[in-house]
């Protein structure tokens, strides 16, 4: 079948539309992305703005009609950590459901975390032994750990590249005050976590994904996204290092001609990068492998899984498998799914 996803992040509404099937790789058959910096639209009191609601809303219409122009048979819609802590989240969802329809789940940062773990694992595979995954994205940092499909340990942090340029770093070029008081920050914010991982142990592969990462690691000389999805790419913590204070003295404008990086991100690229590094000290970890499969690609591999164990159930019991649609999987044992075109979505390891 022809799956859309409809990601709602801090930076951007992202739809990906794949063909999918139980047992099988979701092959991307198209792209379509806005940039709508939801996390940079909060007014004085964290609400989203009214304008950023009307903006929101004609984004998510436009994603749809492009999902059904591309012949998708479901849409999963998602948000994250924009609107999960945005002061207004709700009357947000509610004006969403009542103008396009779609019910978005709203992830939370622990969901964020288990769901980018197994498309990484997937990705990986069971060879890789125990994955330590980091992602960074716009609102917040995930951390999983674990060897299973699922991570025995999952955090999320509010270091999001974008949140922490909007409230740390005002000038451009930033001040070396300002970096260094974000890099404090940081640190102190990932080392309240790092006791839970180094308990379980070193890991056998650390994986970064996320957009932060690709174009960290690009810059650092890996192979260019044109080259394909397959070939290897890794970032080291030397590497991160050496960027760091050589990003600090850039401008927005200078970032953006760097190799890989886009201009709506090269603003977010520091913070980033003092993320990543403190995350990579922190933790522990000399270097990272990057992975091109991140939370949209653990949503659709989830909903694929549902499926495919409806089928199976429905086949044991000598009927119909139940309708999936608009649902990926229950946020927890004990909650109802929601309904609708738009359900949601999210696993947790079982205890």
């Amino acid at each position: 079948m022809r799956l859309g996803v409809l990601d709602v992040g801090s930076n951007t509404v992202h739809l990906l539309v794949v063909d999918a099937h139980p047992g099988a790789r979701p092959l991307p058959a198209y792209s379509h992305k806005a940039d709508l910096r939801l996390a940079q639209l909060l007014d004085k009191d964290g609400a989203i703005s009214a304008d950023g609601v009307d903006l929101l809303v004609a984004t998510i219409a436009d994603a749809l009609r492009v999902a059904e122009d591309k012949g998708a048979e479901d849409v999963l819609p998602f948000a994250t950590s924009a609107v999960r802590e945005a002061a207004n989240g709700e009357a947000v969802l509610a004006r969403v459901e009542q103008e396009t329809g779609v019910r978005l789940t709203v992830l939370s940062g622990e969901d964020e975390s288990r769901l980018t773990f197994l498309a990484v694992r997937r990705w990986f595979g069971w060879s890789a032994g125990k994955l330590l995954v980091l992602d960074i994205g716009g609102g917040s940092l995930e951390v999983g750990y674990g060897i299973d499909e699922y991570p025995d340990a999952a955090v999320s942090l509010p270091l999001g590249a974008g949140r922490l340029t909007g409230g740390w770093l005002p000038g451009d070029p930033p001040s070396a005050q300002d970096v260094r008081g974000l890099r404090r920050h940081v640190r102190a914010e990932i080392a309240r976590t790092v006791a839970e991982f180094v308990r379980l142990g070193p890991p056998d592969l650390a994986v970064g994904t996320s957009k932060t990462f690709r174009q960290l690691a690009r810059i650092a000389g890996a192979a260019r996204s044109a080259e394909g999805l397959y070939v290897q790419r890794v970032l080291r913590r030397g590497a991160v290092e050496e960027w760091v204070p050589r990003l600090a003295a850039m401008t927005a404008q200078r970032r953006a001609g760097l190799p890989g990086v886009s201009e709506g991100r090269a603003g977010q690229l520091l913070a980033g990068a003092l993320v990543a590094e403190g995350a990579m000290d922190l933790y522990g970890v000399d270097e990272l492998e990057i992975c091109p499969w991140a939370l949209r690609e653990g949503v659709i591999l989830r909903k694929l899984d549902v499926m495919a164990a409806d089928t199976a159930g429905a086949a044991s019991a000598g009927g119909l498998a139940g309708d999936t649609h608009g649902t990926v999987v229950n946020p927890t044992p004990a909650s109802t799914p929601p309904d609708g075109r738009a359900g949601a979505t999210v696993a947790r390891r079982p205890a």
